[in-house]
């Protein structure tokens, strides 16, 4: 029996489907504060998706401090920089990541990596001497 891996759709189309849709054609495709956030700001979308086509023919890196743009199907495949407010976080853009920001994919707080309490942090070691 032959096993095939599924092909990824979002709402019905395949993603070459998508690509060949406008910006504002998906919109409609997408959720309610989604698809007003990219009616509204379309034209800078559409300007970032221009600017990082130029750069991925120059094989420069795609470097954005732009953590509210919206996941389109034209930017499936990217490998994007996301400034997190530190450095830049790198985003394989994937089928999935349609809809979303940049920024969930930027994680701005890190996980906090606790060690054990040093001396006179806690009662047993208040009286220990301190160097």
């Amino acid at each position: 029996m032959e096993i095939r891996k599924k092909e990824f759709t979002y709402k019905g189309k395949t993603i070459e489907e998508l690509k060949n849709l406008d910006v504002r054609e998906f919109a409609k495709f997408l959720k309610s504060r989604q698809r007003r956030t990219i009616l509204r700001n379309f034209q800078e979308v559409e300007d970032f998706i221009n600017r990082s086509i130029v750069k991925l023919g120059k094989n420069k890196p795609i470097k954005t401090h732009k953590r509210d743009l919206i996941v389109v199907p034209k930017m499936v495949g990217w490998r994007i920089f996301i400034y997190n407010g530190n450095k830049f976080v790198p985003a394989q853009i994937t089928g999935e990541m349609l809809g979303h920001k940049f920024g969930e994919f930027a994680p701005t707080r890190a996980k906090i990596k606790h060690s054990k309490a040093g001396v006179g942090a806690t009662k047993g070691t208040k009286h220990k001497a301190k160097k």
